[in-house]
């Protein structure tokens, strides 16, 4: 292979291909590269009992199993018996815009910071992902070549990909469940990529929560069963996101003005209070995606709706996701001003808007 053909040199000592990786990590834009054992963590195990007590929800995917009844989330020998190293690549995307505790204009609503980008972060994380992958590819010498098998996920395949950027020492898993970086904070985005060479993994990141709570105590739903420990069922990303039909009334007034996402448990840590801003130009926010006005969210129409979140990761909430949780935040905003959108929504043909504009109208009728 030609070094000066393809930039690339081949590696013939392990622990220069490691150093190799982290490199092309760096060349593709990625603020932070690891290696971890692909073997299954201890924090693995706790996975089936997680999913037993219902708190992914109605995110079935998360259930998947394989041909023996294992879920293959629980182990990576399930679904990738080859595997013997995970590379874990993070990339930042925080912005310079406030974050949701510091704004408080109740005719607007908060999409989520990971959401206002102009590309879908999945095909921005996964499109740098590949290009490690490819230069790892390229790397091995010829006599490896036959037994390499490799594959990229981001948010897509059967791993838990915290648990994995723990063990190659990106950073901590937080009590708010999110990855955290002593010196980036935890705006990142992660990519994995599973491969069957060997590779000297980093050392884990150690655990820098300490005694601090704040992201337990701020979330408005309580859905922090106890430090490190989710349920889904409770949290407003998933209300917002993931649950279809109405949302139980015991939460509404929890969402506030959210309409899709939180980061609540991450605007208060005090990791992310001097994190830095990203540079990759695919994550500059959209600026109507940045606490938009409820009015114009809760009208949007068909096409509007394509338009306005064309390549963003909203389009997961539907529209008619979007305008339930519009109507919810307008029932929380206690301004009278929405009555007459809400008196419309009222008579929408999708129940779940019309029965949560219905729940508004009276909400601020009577606030209390």
């Amino acid at each position: 292979m030609s070094t000066e053909a393809n930039s690339l040199p081949l590696i013939h000592q392990a622990s220069d291909l490691k150093a190799f990786i982290k490199r092309a990590a760096e060349n593709a834009g990625f603020d932070l590269a690891g290696i971890a054992p692909a073997s299954d963590a201890r924090e693995l195990e706790y996975f089936p009992a997680w999913i037993a007590a219902g708190h992914a929800g109605e995110m079935k995917y998360l259930e998947a199993r394989d041909d023996q009844g294992g879920l293959k989330r629980a182990s990576l020998a399930r679904v990738a018996p080859w595997a013997r190293s995970v590379v874990v690549c993070a990339i930042n995307y925080n912005t310079d815009q406030p974050y949701s505790t510091q704004v408080n204009d109740s005719r607007r609503g908060w999409i989520s910071r990971y959401a206002w980008s102009r590309e879908d972060y999945h095909d921005a994380v996964l499109r740098r992902l590949k290009q490690v992958e490819g230069a790892l590819r390229q790397a091995v010498p010829d006599k490896l070549q036959a037994s390499l098998t490799t594959r990229s996920y981001v948010d897509t395949g059967p791993v838990v990909e915290r648990v994995y950027a723990k063990y190659a020492g990106v950073g901590w898993v937080g009590k708010n469940t999110c990855v955290i970086n002593q010196k980036k904070g935890s705006w990142l985005f992660l990519g994995v990529i599973l491969t069957s060479l060997e590779l000297a993994p980093d050392m884990p990141g150690p655990d820098r929560c300490g005694t601090c709570t704040r992201c337990l105590d701020a979330c408005p739903t309580n859905a922090f069963i106890g430090p490190y420990k989710l349920d889904s069922n409770k949290c407003i990303s998933y209300l917002t996101i993931e649950k279809r039909g109405s949302i139980p009334e015991d939460l509404r007034v929890g969402m506030g003005h959210h309409i899709f996402g939180c980061d609540i448990c991450q605007d208060v840590c005090p990791w992310n209070r001097k994190a830095l801003i990203s540079t990759a130009a695919e994550f500059q926010p959209r600026p109507q995606l940045v606490n938009p006005a409820l009015e114009w969210l809760a009208e949007l129409s068909a096409e509007e709706f394509r338009e306005a979140f064309r390549g963003s990761p909203v389009k997961r909430a539907k529209r008619n996701g979007i305008r339930r949780n519009a109507a919810i935040a307008m029932g929380n905003s206690g301004r009278q001003e929405f009555l007459p959108t809400l008196e419309k929504l009222t008579h929408d043909e999708d129940e779940s808007i019309a029965e949560s504009a219905r729940w508004a109208k009276a909400r601020l009728a009577n606030p209390l």
